[in-house]
């Protein structure tokens, strides 16, 4: 478990929403207060292996209570039992499934945004890919925190921090072999979505870059195509940090200021 979190919310709940391959399990997050409220569907890192709910509710009553915001945490599908499309298939269901019903999460449906970590930051990227293409749901933001965005390419990033940060170079493939295997199209963008051919007319993102961390460079790579689509885009690297130093927000100096620099940038779309 993670270090965690004190921030005070009127509610946290369990349920299940329903998927394209059964039910998926999720957190509800409420703010005290009046609602409606904006939302934020969250999906985890783990490198599409690991991680859970419990793993991430810090981060996510860190959100719902400072941003003010309802956050649906998603426990999507985990590889190798179930590799690629799976978690694309369930994070964009459950977002689906979030602006569908707002009115039960006294949630605004006007505001609604996606955000997520590592392999969860690839996650949110690609379900702003598919709202877009389905004409919905409609996306005020995405927080994407050193989101993982390509396929199969070393990039200097890669290289020079392959050992010692916490995520190595192995670790990335174990990840990526157990989630895409070896069959798997690599220019698909809801795998890769850097190698998309448009990424215009997506939402404002929020993207932050570690120093000392394999992702750095693919994480900066699509803030900046993002903005070279005419995507408004929010980026930093923030230096001396690693991978991982955003779910220890409540125990680095670093991870601290990810935090608060997410919550507000989610409080100016949400009020955008």
């Amino acid at each position: 478990m993670l270090p965690g979190s004190s921030a005070p919310v009127a509610s946290i709940d369990n349920r299940s929403v329903p998927g394209p391959a059964g039910e998926i399990p999720v957190r509800v997050y409420t703010p005290e207060g009046d609602g409606p409220f904006p939302v934020l569907v969250y999906i985890h890192g783990g490198g599409f292996v690991i991680g859970s709910l419990d793993d991430y509710e810090p981060v996510c009553q860190e959100l719902c209570s400072r941003v003010g915001c309802v956050v649906v945490s998603v426990d999507y599908r985990l590889a190798p039992e179930h590799p690629f499309p799976a978690a694309p298939d369930d994070a964009f269901a459950a977002t689906q499934w979030v602006a569908g019903h707002c009115v039960e999460l006294n949630a605004d449906p006007t505001r609604i945004a996606v955000g997520g970590d590592s392999a969860g930051g690839n996650l949110a990227a690609v379900v702003a890919l598919r709202a877009r293409e389905a004409g919905g749901p409609a996306l005020v933001g995405q927080l994407l925190i050193y989101p993982t965005v390509q396929a199969g390419e070393v990039t200097p990033s890669i290289e020079e921090n392959a050992e010692g940060y916490l995520l190595t170079r192995a670790d990335m493939e174990y990840f990526f072999n157990h989630y895409a295997g070896q069959e798997t199209d690599l220019n698909n963008p809801d795998l890769a979505p850097l190698r998309s051919d448009n990424l215009g007319g997506l939402p404002p993102a929020w993207v932050r870059t570690c120093e000392f961390d394999p992702l750095r460079d693919e994480g900066e790579a699509y803030a900046q195509a993002l903005e070279a689509a005419g995507v408004p885009v929010s980026a930093r690297r923030i230096d001396g940090s690693i991978h991982g130093s955003w779910s220890f927000f409540t125990v680095l100096a670093l991870g601290g200021v990810m935090m608060d620099e997410a919550v507000e940038w989610l409080k100016s779309r949400f009020t955008a």
